[in-house]
């Protein structure tokens, strides 16, 4: 677990109570100024007059003494200041935890760690006893919802694994069988084709004798996976790979050894038989056996008929679910006009009714099955890239706008084999009293399932106290988190990997500028304002872009601004074009769903991949590209 900022802000409220930054780093002494807190301490008595040395005589009182009028009330005391003249409150909720889920899931990376069999967990909240809890006459009292648990004594098995400081991590290994082996090249890869007569279109390139040539799209196509079965017959020779195509009928070639299986008419609107027909089309042969037969099946393919692609990605989905960790890879020109999935002419932004339900069913029955979905469409096209690439966002794989010469780049690189794991689902766990904004448990135990986990997914999480619980947790001095992450390896090993942190506690008033991680709060920002645009709370997702832009500004004025931060203010500025050309009523084009997809995937690794690459380069092109395409 990473943190956006060096302690908890226990007072920042989503109603406007924000943060405000001071230069020098300030100690964990909590002075806060409460809602409705009570009055300043009065001031000392005022002397109206100097007292007179006791070594005088008092003057003689005179013979009648009137009523004495009241004395003057001093004048009231300027109103306290929670911060100096000047110094402006930010917006932004700087409380945000983020998981590299990616790193977290690959266990060989992690030697040295105890495993033990199962965890002691709460019996009211389920948080793990970790060496950070406190136990005392063989009584737990768990640290997250104040819940007294019993617990044996043979918890020095448990505990062993004590270290130094504030931070535990332990792995929870159950013991393996002969029957869960897996071969880690038994998956497949199965490539998705439309061949419909939009695929017929060309474009002009440069041939190898440096004179024009058009290609059309299947041209490109066909090219590009010859070069890629190529790369996969030298690198991944035991690897299973399957070709299937749509135009106005779907044909599974499978391995390409058996007879095509041709779905048409009524088959293409029923789910259940095209699933099971997919299911039970098999595909024996690794490429090793099939590489010929497979490059002469691509070689044969012909443009024709209409555009039914939520069947083939169904028929495709169902085979890659014989063998988890397997991918398909959907490379299409147009909108699905006839069978499931069936395009409205209407666009619809949000994710309501409007929205094919059909591509959520499809997505989700996908993670169950441990496949991963890449979709990739070509420029200037419109494909819906917003709904069908909802097929990609939710099971972890890649959307993407190609070109005939960056298509087979793109496709060799969404087929390399990088998936770590599978059935990942993470909880994360906080003190009672806290809640994660944005999420739809209002309480401080969230669980996320994130099914397929390949290398460099990151998430990112807010996280705030609830106004009732503000003044109990500013008398703390720390507050624990915790994250129980669930998976399986590729190996079909099931491991539960549990950290937890104790962090300090502090107040919104006063933070230190350099006490934040702008790598955490920038790929937040991205991530979070991507998925209120593709949920089309645009409004919102502009008001969060503004907070976090005014909370990058406020710090460059207190510490110089990295390379890398930098990059996550690019991305700010393209989710602000997207945004300011958006309504919520509108759709989003191609050009713009796939830069808020790869928003949504943002990572802080440098390296991650080409998806943010794209749009750290010539931003102001880019921005032209978004505006026209709205």
């Amino acid at each position: 677990m990473e943190f956006a900022c060096s302690h908890v802000v226990c007072n920042w409220r989503s109603d406007g109570a924000g943060v405000s930054l001071i230069q020098n780093e300030y100690d964990n002494v909590v002075s806060v100024k409460p809602q409705e807190g009570p009055a300043p301490p009065p001031l000392p008595p005022r002397r109206l007059r100097k007292p007179r040395p006791t070594s005088l005589p008092l003057p003689s009182l005179p013979p009648f003494q009137p009523p004495l009028t009241p004395l003057s009330l001093p004048p009231p005391v300027p109103p306290r200041a929670d911060k100096p003249e000047g110094e402006s409150r930010l917006k932004a909720n700087v409380n945000v935890v983020s998981l590299s889920v990616g790193k977290l899931v690959n266990i060989s990376q992690a030697p040295g760690m105890e495993s033990f069999q199962k965890p002691v967990v709460c019996g009211r909240c389920s948080a793990a006893l970790s060496c950070l809890s406190c136990i005392q006459r063989n009584a737990w009292v768990c640290e997250f919802c104040g819940c007294e648990n019993s617990v044996g004594g043979g918890l020095q098995r448990v505990c062993i694994g004590q270290r130094a400081g504030v931070r535990s991590d332990d792995l929870y290994l159950p013991k393996q069988s002969d029957d869960d082996y897996q071969n880690l090249e038994d998956t497949l890869v199965v490539f998705c084709v439309d061949i419909s007569g939009s695929m017929s279109v060309t474009t002009e390139v440069t041939s190898s004798s440096g004179f024009p040539a058009h290609i059309s799209r299947l041209e490109g196509i066909q090219d590009a996976l010859q070069r890629v079965l190529t790369s996969m017959l030298q690198q991944s020779p035991r690897r299973r790979v399957a070709l299937v195509t749509f135009g106005d009928e779907v044909v599974i070639y499978g391995d390409g050894t058996r007879t095509p299986l041709t779905l048409r008419d009524w088959a293409l609107v029923d789910y259940d038989h095209i699933w099971q027909q997919g299911a039970v089309y098999s595909v024996p042969h690794c490429i090793a056996e099939t590489y010929m037969q497979l490059i002469q099946r691509v070689k044969d393919l012909r443009e024709h008929g209409a555009t039914c692609l939520g069947p083939a990605v169904l028929a495709s989905v169902a085979m890659a679910s014989r063998y988890p960790g397997s991918k398909v890879i959907l490379c299409t020109d147009g909108r699905a006009n006839i069978g499931l999935g069936e395009m409205e002419e209407t666009p619809s932004l949000s994710s309501s009714p409007l929205t094919p339900y059909f591509y959520r069913q499809l997505a989700l029955q996908a993670v169950g099955s441990g496949v991963i979905i890449s979709v990739m469409s070509f420029e200037g096209t419109d494909c819906r890239l917003a709904d069908v690439g909802r097929l990609a966002d939710t099971t972890g794989g890649r959307v993407n706008i190609v070109s005939i010469g960056t298509i087979a780049t793109e496709i060799q690189t969404a087929s390399m084999d990088n998936v770590l794991a599978t059935g990942v689902t993470a909880t994360l766990l906080a003190s009672d009293g806290m809640y994660f904004p944005y999420e739809d448990e209002n309480n401080h135990k969230l669980v996320r399932e994130i099914g397929n986990v390949t290398s460099g997914l990151e998430i990112t999480f807010e996280f705030a106290v609830k106004p009732e619980f503000m003044e109990v947790f500013l008398q703390k001095d720390t507050l624990p988190f915790q994250l129980q992450l669930s998976f399986k390896t590729r190996d079909q090993q099931r491991v539960t990997r549990i950290i937890t942190e104790q962090r300090p506690v502090t107040s919104c008033s006063r933070i230190w500028a350099g006490s934040f991680n702008m790598a955490v709060l920038g790929v937040h920002c991205a991530q979070l304002c991507a998925s209120l645009t593709m949920e089309g709370r645009v409004q919102e997702a502009q008001r969060q872009l503004k907070a976090q832009q005014d909370l990058l500004e406020q710090i460059s004025k207190h510490r110089p601004i990295q390379k890398q931060e930098s990059i996550y203010g690019n991305w700010m500025d393209t989710m602000t074009t997207i945004c300011d050309a958006t309504t919520e009523s509108q759709t989003l084009s191609d050009e713009a769903a796939k830069v808020v997809y790869q928003m949504k995937r943002a990572s802080s690794a440098s390296n991650n991949s080409s998806n943010t690459t794209e749009t750290q380069k010539k931003p102001a092109r880019k921005k032209k590209a978004l505006m026209e395409g709205m």
